[in-house]
């Protein structure tokens, strides 16, 4: 999010004006919001603060894929969702993005594209924090006794964090529709 601001920044990437304006108007003042018209401007514009993309495949001069290509060199993680006319093939598999629609959108199914981008970066936050956790707890687990371990309040403190976020993230699951079974295959 960005500084200052409670509101996540969601950067509109569209070499149609009116279509890039029209989605920066149907977010409705919810999100922080910048409207750029060109791939080179939103490879100049994007930085750490930029939670979210909304961008074109097809611009003329540096396409959406392009414009991926160089978001990722310059390590940055936002979330990207591919918002174009452009049907999906195959080659979407190998794209690094987070969603793919394929215009045009109502405001209501821009509003959950952008919410559900923001749940899967939460969720990959969760996802490393508990990892984390456990990985602290087993190697407690390999170190101390048993008993050592039934008398720690900090042992305790650490398996009820574990619990508590795995309960976080099952909810973020149920929300994303995301299959258990295919998480861990």
């Amino acid at each position: 999010m960005t500084a200052g601001t409670e509101k996540p920044s969601v950067l509109i990437v569209d070499d149609e004006e009116r279509v890039a304006n029209t989605y920066e108007l149907r977010l409705g003042g919810e999100y922080e919001t910048e409207v750029v018209f060109s791939g080179e401007q939103a490879i100049q514009t994007v930085d750490e603060e930029t939670d979210i993309i909304l961008l074109d495949r097809r611009m003329p001069g540096m396409s959406g894929d392009d414009v991926i290509e160089q978001i990722r060199k310059r390590g940055l993680d936002c979330r990207v969702v591919m918002l174009t006319a452009v049907d999906p093939d195959f080659d979407i598999a190998d794209m690094d993005i987070d969603d793919y629609v394929v215009k045009p959108v109502d405001k209501e199914h821009l509003h959950e594209v952008i919410e559900r981008a923001l749940t899967i970066s939460e969720y990959n936050e969760q996802m490393q924090e508990l990892s984390s956790l456990k990985l602290k707890r087993n190697v407690l687990e390999v170190e101390l006794s048993g008993n050592e371990l039934r008398d720690s309040r900090e042992y305790q403190r650490l398996t009820e964090q574990i619990e508590s976020l795995e309960a976080e993230i099952e909810d973020m699951e149920d929300t994303l529709d995301i299959d258990q079974v295919d998480l861990y295959l």
